[in-house]
């Protein structure tokens, strides 16, 4: 029998190998690879090509909501679940226009997830059970509102100020920035100004508080907000 190929994306290590220590214990599943950060997990994905991906989304570097869109834009047909300790609408709601095939919770994931590894593969979509209830209550409030389907324009932003932007969450200053992402000072200055504009934003404050909002940034990882 085939085993289903799980690469896990997760910068704790003692939860990922309780991670892999469960599913490794399952008959039908094999982890193939660890990730420590996002833009390992893009680099692993591509080269190992697992059927499904187990992505934490605040991680160092990349965080797993920008790793989530840079993976399923490269390789459609990776399954990708979501792990997260926060189980907020926004970031649920997120994870799936990125094209997520579902999204549990940490606290409840030890029980549940080598069945959601089972049902994202075969093409279907898995939750956590409390996010399950939430999501069909919302989808019935907005249905009775005749709101279904109507959808805001997100701003676009490159990969690069996606990862600028987290850096900046971070408390990164820009020197420390150019150096994480081996590229110039002025380059940074460039795309830092670039997020001021297309967010109509002006200050790092403002900033910061966008990429929790968006989801860029968890605010339990966030360094330093700086007026």
């Amino acid at each position: 029998m085939k085993k289903i190929a799980v690469l896990l994306a997760e910068d704790h290590m003692i939860v990922r190998e309780g991670l892999r220590a469960l599913l490794n214990s399952e008959k039908d599943i094999e982890v193939i690879g660890e990730a420590e950060n996002g833009r390992i997990a893009i680099e692993m994905a591509m080269n190992l090509k697992p059927a499904v991906v187990v992505m934490d989304i605040a991680m160092p570097l990349l965080n797993g909501l920008e790793a989530t869109r840079q993976i399923l834009r490269a390789a459609p047909a990776t399954k990708l679940l979501v792990l997260s300790a926060h189980s907020d609408d926004a970031y649920v709601e997120h994870v799936m226009a990125l094209g997520a095939s579902g999204y549990l919770v940490k606290q409840t994931a030890a029980h549940v997830l080598p069945d959601a590894i089972r049902t994202v593969v075969k093409g279907g979509t898995f939750f956590s059970p409390t996010i399950s209830k939430r999501l069909q209550h919302n989808q019935k409030r907005a249905l009775a509102r005749g709101e279904l389907g109507k959808k805001i324009e997100p701003v676009h932003l490159t990969s690069r100020e996606v990862e600028v932007l987290q850096l900046i969450a971070e408390g990164k200053a820009n020197k420390q920035t150019a150096d994480e992402l081996k590229i110039s000072i002025k380059t940074v200055e460039k795309h830092r100004q670039s997020l001021m504009e297309k967010l109509n934003i002006h200050d790092t404050a403002g900033l910061t508080r966008y990429a929790i909002a968006a989801g860029v940034i968890e605010s339990s990882v966030q360094a330093t907000v700086v007026s």
